[in-house]
């Protein structure tokens, strides 16, 4: 679906997601909602997970090490529980220490009475791990995470628990969500600074997480929590400015979220299901956006003189696969930027500009420091797969794709899907310079059903793509190559070998091997060609034979 964003002035102010964290307040079966919670999650971290659990002011803490281990995890948890508990929960992508018992979150304080759970990073802990530990705090892990236990520790020796940790989450530099609980204390505490956390309401129960897809099987009432903002819940909730210290008045946003099966299913995978689901979702997107436009919700206002495409891994890949579309249909000027790079680099806007951000999630810190960037200077068009995301809310417009939950680590469905609403960009933007008709986005309707029937057909070849990875899963090194528009598929077939496989793979121009990387060619390394019948066709095949 497309939205304009008309209030984006108002709603002002994350590529690899590396943790998940989950939070509950309430009574009923803990047991089930942080083990539910954990697993939808577990595609931003497998590494280990842990909880601490708050129930009549006793405080147990539990961790378990490696993927698969949340059921386990669980064990010791209650079924039920008549008074109300509260129980914060991670799982992780290890960034700072080895992946141990040690290092699992939560962590705690020098007296395990403060425990804390973390997605993002503390850049300045190291001074402030020095400063604790010159007063006597005692660190047992190699983590960034245990430093903030140890500073509200240290804060809260003059301040009661709330204000030693607003104090604290002011001294702290980088990106974080945060979960805290206390023993004795009969509440909650998080906070976000560049890191997504959502709290959705039912009643007197608050579900907190990093993410929708474990709340709305609970609740479609969802409290979203901005940048500086920190929130205290007990049977109620309270909103603060940390920085300033005020109390904030928020509304309550109702989502309608079309909540996919995200089990496995039949599949050995969910990267494998999610594969599998591409021709529905390709045509569920368009169809949507198709949907929008003829009922005249999708209009972009202005002509772009200029269109800045910015992401992240598989998202910059797709928006690579968007300028060669816009240039050769348009005849716009489009540059591509790595969100990571654009948002540090002063970069220079012109009048007229059009910023295109692409983050499945929406919560990416670097496309959505790259979008605060822009802000102001350019308008901004968001391609996102999550309602209601942080960087859909920074947007002047946005196109939402139709992916739901992609739980697999590389990203499949969700990479191309964008690709189609950048197709359709591509049309919006068409049309409104009077280049295509109406006629163009039914007759491409028709088209993408029949795209969708050859991608089927794709799927008839298992027994053949299996003999290949065979191949494949025996070398140490590939190169990816490709021309043109299939050049930036050739970087995504490398990254997903990366990700996937561990076999290091590069992506390169097919034309590009004559200089330099031909000398890296022997009969250990293979090249897999992204080859299709187009004007560079000839040419792919002049370049395999160069090899």
């Amino acid at each position: 679906m497309f939205w304009k964003r008309e209030d984006a002035e108002k709603r002002r102010e994350k590529g690899k997601k590396v943790c998940g964290i989950l939070g509950f307040s309430g009574r009923g079966n803990i047991k089930k909602i942080v083990r539910d919670g954990l697993k939808s999650l577990e595609y931003r971290g497998y590494d280990s997970c842990g909880y601490a659990l708050l129930v009549d002011n006793s405080l147990e803490i539990r961790k378990r090490v490696g993927k698969g281990k949340i059921d386990e995890l669980v064990e010791g948890i209650p079924e039920f529980v008549s008074k109300r508990g509260f129980v914060i929960a991670h799982t992780r992508w290890a960034t700072h220490g080895s992946v141990n018992s040690i290092n699992t979150h939560p962590h705690t304080d020098c007296n395990n009475e403060i425990a804390v759970v973390h997605n993002g990073i503390i850049e300045n802990y190291h001074i402030l791990k020095k400063s604790l530990e010159e007063k006597g705090h005692r660190f047992v892990s190699e983590t960034d995470t245990e430093v903030i236990a140890h500073l509200i520790e240290e804060n809260g020796k003059s301040l009661c628990f709330e204000k030693a940790v607003a104090k604290s989450l002011k001294e702290l530099e980088g990106s974080f969500a945060l979960l805290i609980i206390k023993k004795n204390n009969d509440e909650i505490i998080g906070a976000r600074k560049g890191s997504p956390l959502l709290i959705g309401i039912r009643e007197k129960d608050f579900f907190i997480s990093s993410d929708l897809h474990s709340i709305v099987p609970y609740t479609d009432k969802i409290l979203f929590l901005e940048d500086g903002e920190m929130f205290v819940v007990e049977d109620s909730i309270e909103i603060i400015d940390f920085i300033k210290g005020a109390r904030i008045e928020k509304s309550i946003s109702r989502i309608d979220m079309d909540l996919q099966n995200v089990s496995e299913g039949d599949f050995e995978s969910y990267m494998q299901k999610e594969i599998f689901e591409q021709p529905v979702i390709l045509e569920k997107t368009f169809s949507s956006l198709y949907l929008d436009f003829i009922e005249g919700k999708t209009q972009i206002d202005f002509l772009p003189g200029r269109i800045i495409i910015i992401g992240c891994g598989s998202s910059w890949h797709s928006g690579l696969i968007g300028e060669y579309m816009m240039e050769d249909f348009l005849r716009i000027p489009v540059e591509v930027e790595y969100a990571s790079e654009f948002r540090y680099r002063n970069p220079v806007f012109l009048p007229g500009d059009l910023v295109v951000a692409i983050s499945q999630s929406g919560e990416t810190a670097d496309t959505i420091g790259a979008v605060r960037e822009a802000k102001g200077k350019a308008r901004i068009l968001s391609i996102c797969n999550v309602y209601n995301s942080s960087i859909s809310r920074e947007s002047d417009y946005v196109l939402y794709t139709q992916a739901g939950p992609e739980i697999g680590v590389a990203s499949t469905k969700a990479f191309t899907s964008q690709i189609v609403a950048l197709y359709f960009l591509n049309l919006l933007i068409g049309y409104k310079a009077g280049r295509i008709r109406k006629s163009v986005f039914e007759q491409s309707m028709k088209d993408f059903n029949g795209i969708c029937k050859k991608i089927k057909e794709i799927f008839l070849q298992q027994q053949a793509i299996e003999r290949i990875a065979g191949y494949l899963k025996e070398k140490t090194n590939a190169l990816f190559l490709g021309r043109g528009i299939q050049f930036p598929v050739a970087l995504e077939g490398a990254l997903k070998m990366k990700e996937v496989s561990y076999i290091h793979a590069e992506g390169y121009p097919a034309a590009e091997m004559k200089h330099g990387p031909i000398a890296l060619i022997d009969e250990h390394m293979p090249a897999v060609f992204v080859l299709v019948k187009d004007r560079f066709s000839m040419k792919v095949l002049s370049n395999m034979q160069e090899i």
